[in-house]
């Protein structure tokens, strides 16, 4: 009889209570990185909210939705291939680094330049616009063309580079600027941010196992409409006003009109695509060695394509798997969370309570998370490499400082524009101070990744593939790919600049391909053949 007996159909257990804690914890996670697009452009840069929920959170939620359904669908097809009723989907969502720096470091500063050539506020602000969408489009691209050569990437670019460029951002971009927003409010910022680091860093539980995140948000939020409108809070107090901004995520042509200004900013674009191409590939693996043998291709297909959806339906921040599906894997989830996300993450950028509840959670509440993330980003890069390479991660965070100091003095609200364009050009003994900061600001991730890249070369003792990345930054440098001397970064023949700004493109170039020249020389010496690596820094 047993013989004879049918073989009971396979069924995958897709959703569990772990999926519910999971769907919470990668919502919140979207939710955050939204919070931080909304807060830079609308407050930072003055940037019109209309334009932010209405045409540009549409799309980028739908982006979201369409990697994480697909990814849904990969768990179901996984199981039924490995007959695993307990496989758990990868996660997607926005990146958080990429997001903030191009809203940091291309739209806002594109919007300012547009409103500096005149245009009026809105349609600055839709031209900001097309261009986040080329933007995404470009990035979506060379992510598609990537995965299929993201192992090759991955052994050429050593990890000190790649994460020495991410820790800079890190530090300079994700956490500098949060640590203002919570001393600009500090009763309702620090019990915020004392609970991120009681919860997610010293990792104490709260009583009754109460979600650190969601606790510090909430008291935070509590205490701010308790104080703020008392004026017991130390900032100023925006009064809460319900508003749903309805937005759908139209395909349309529109990025094209952007494509021209888009361009001008690949330097900084293409790097973060790089960037989650490998990190792509670190969470596929990671999720391999927890049980969940995923095609790494399909991956990195998956949210190239959903970035290019994105991009086209007006979204202007790219999605990429999360790191942490083992995590997923040990709390019981298994597709329903990411089902859940992507439905709830799309659905409010269509319907509007996505920037609902954005606006309403202040953003000395919301500040801490970000610190955390930075503190998380910078952490992993010393962890994760070497330790001989330590010195490599920490000069990648230069160009990023350079870049910060750039944004800040740029601002008008604490630079006059008058002042600042006399700084540039101050000429008393060399290049004028200004012009180099903003020159070594310019391309700060690709400069990152390079600079990590040629010192961990040489630590190792290949003192020639170092030369050979300092010949790779000479000729990025010429032509303003790294280091532009324009203010906004753009590429250019370096004879049509005006003096001082043309002795950028020379003097850089000619003082990077002197060194490769030197390495090259000494890679012939018997010091460097006899030479070890040290083992500790």
């Amino acid at each position: 009889m047993a013989d004879n007996a049918k073989q009971a159909p396979f069924k995958y257990e897709w959703f569990t209570l772990g999926d519910i804690n999971g769907f919470f914890g990668l919502m919140f996670d979207n939710m955050t990185v939204l919070s931080f697009l909304a807060g830079i452009m609308i407050f930072a840069f003055g940037f019109p909210a209309e334009i932010v929920y209405k045409r540009m959170f549409p799309g980028t939620a739908f982006g979201v939705l369409f990697g994480d359904l697909v990814y849904t669908w990969m768990a179901f097809r996984l199981a039924k291939r490995t007959n695993n009723p307990k496989v758990t989907a990868m996660p997607l969502g926005l990146d958080t680094p990429s997001t903030i720096g191009i809203a940091l470091a291309v739209l806002g500063p594109a919007f300012l330049s547009f409103k500096a050539r005149g245009m009026a506020e809105m349609d600055a602000a839709m031209m900001t616009w097309y261009l986040g969408m080329a933007t995404m489009v470009l990035i979506g691209v060379v992510k598609f063309v990537c995965s299929f050569f993201g192992g090759w990437l991955q052994k050429i670019i050593p990890q000190a580079g790649l994460l020495g460029s991410l820790a800079g951002i890190g530090l300079a971009l994700i956490g500098f600027g949060p640590i203002v927003e919570i001393f600009g409010m500090p009763i309702v910022g620090l019990i915020a941010f004392g609970l991120i680091i009681y919860t997610l860093i010293a990792g104490i539980k709260l009583p009754r196992n109460f979600p650190g995140v969601l606790g510090a948000v909430a008291l935070g939020t509590a205490l701010y409409y308790i104080l703020a409108p008392h004026g017991l809070a130390g900032g100023h107090y925006q009064p809460f006003t319900a508003q749903l901004h309805f937005g759908l995520p139209v395909p349309s042509l529109d990025f094209v009109k952007g494509l021209g200004e888009a361009l001008k900013y690949l330097p900084i674009a293409i790097p973060f695509a790089i960037l989650t191409v490998v990190g792509g590939i670190n969470v596929t693996e990671s999720a391999r060695v927890a049980g969940d043998d995923f095609s790494t291709r399909d991956i990195l297909l998956t949210e190239a394509v959903a970035t290019l959806v994105a991009g086209v339906c007006g979204g202007v921040a790219q999605s990429t798997p999360y790191i942490g599906q083992p995590a997923y894997k040990a709390m019981g989830s298994r597709a329903g969370y990411t089902l859940l996300t992507g439905v709830f993450i799309g659905l409010g950028g269509f319907l509007g309570y996505v920037g609902f509840i954005v606006e309403l959670i202040p953003r000395a509440v919301i500040a801490p998370i970000l610190i955390f993330v930075g503190l998380d980003i910078m952490c992993q890069a010393f962890h994760a490499c070497p330790i001989r390479h330590a010195p490599a991660v920490a000069l990648a965070y230069f160009p990023t400082l350079a870049r910060l100091v750039t944004i800040k003095l740029s601002n008008t609200a604490l630079v006059a524009t008058e002042s600042f364009n006399k700084m540039l050009v101050a000429v008393d003994k060399g290049l004028p101070e200004l012009q180099v900061i903003v020159a070594l600001g310019n391309g700060f991730i690709l400069t990152g990744m390079l600079w990590g890249a040629f010192v961990a070369k040489l630590i190792d003792r290949q003192v020639r593939a170092a030369a050979v990345y300092l010949l790779v930054c000479a000729l990025l440098t010429f032509f303003g790919m790294i280091h532009s001397a324009a203010p906004d970064g753009n590429m250019y023949l370096p004879w049509t600049l005006a003096y001082p700004a043309n002795q950028v493109p020379y003097q850089f170039t000619l003082g990077y391909l002197a060194l490769a020249a030197l390495f090259l020389a000494l890679s012939f010496s018997k010091e460097v053949k006899e030479g070890h690596a040290p083992e500790h820094y």
